[in-house]
């Protein structure tokens, strides 16, 4: 290959297309004609040439004038492209084609492709949160106590992280009844505990804080319930 073309090649500017944009385009509604059209839309902006027109698009692709009109219009109309407006500094106007939309748009799907996932973690999560609650009582819930675990999920607003963990408190102090796991999930609430994490580091907060208190006698008595008694308190 002749060096001062392979030079020439190498200047040349890359036309960058978001990866995520590659992999979700379908899903946008945007069919692979469209596609092309973005694309070659995103190289005339970033060759400085912000509003190309149906003929320059037609130059580039297998359409026809009319048809890369059609093309540009169905983009604009489906949200995807904007044509905007600027003047200059000397009251000039100037008309330039922007893909913010197509972004915006992109984005928008994105977090509700997170929200979903993150949501049927949580249904699965809670599905299992039963199954755990009858393995640790050796024994099915009672009805009572079905309507107490659908409470904390529905109307406290707990994580199914944050209620095994309140259950994972209550085994480690010997006190495995649905009374003591409310109080914990109560006072964790109370002190905008909403992380396993941060229920961790307020137990350890306050067994800190209460341990100078202790006398010879009530140390061995914690040694053996290491935990905070949650109804005392």
């Amino acid at each position: 290959m002749n060096q001062n073309f392979l030079l020439q090649w190498m200047k040349q500017k890359q036309v960058i297309i978001p990866a995520l944009l590659i992999e979700h385009y379908s899903k946008l509604g945007i069919n692979e004609q469209e596609f092309a059209g973005i694309i070659h839309v995103q190289a005339f902006i970033e060759q400085g040439e912000p509003f190309p027109t149906p003929d320059r698009l037609s130059e580039r692709m297998s359409l026809t004038t009319a048809e890369c009109a059609k093309l540009m219009g169905g983009l604009v109309k489906k949200g995807f492209l904007s044509l905007d407006k600027h003047w200059d500094n000397e009251g000039i106007l100037f008309e330039f084609y922007s893909l913010e939309p197509l972004y915006e748009k992109l984005c928008t799907f994105l977090q509700s492709k997170e929200i979903e996932g993150q949501e049927k973690r949580e249904e699965e999560t809670a599905g299992n949160l039963y199954q755990v609650f009858e393995k640790e009582f050796c024994r099915p819930l009672s009805p009572i106590e079905a309507e107490t675990l659908s409470m904390w999920i529905d109307q406290d607003q707990h994580s199914s992280e944050l209620i095994i963990g309140a259950l994972r408190e209550a085994v480690i102090s010997g006190k495995l009844n649905f009374r003591y796991i409310d109080r914990i999930l109560f006072e964790w609430k109370r002190n905008g505990v909403k992380t396993v994490a941060q229920a961790r580091a307020h137990g350890e907060k306050f067994r800190a804080h209460q341990k100078p208190k202790k006398t010879e006698k009530e140390r061995v008595r914690a040694d053996a319930y290491p935990s905070f008694n949650w109804l005392e308190k």
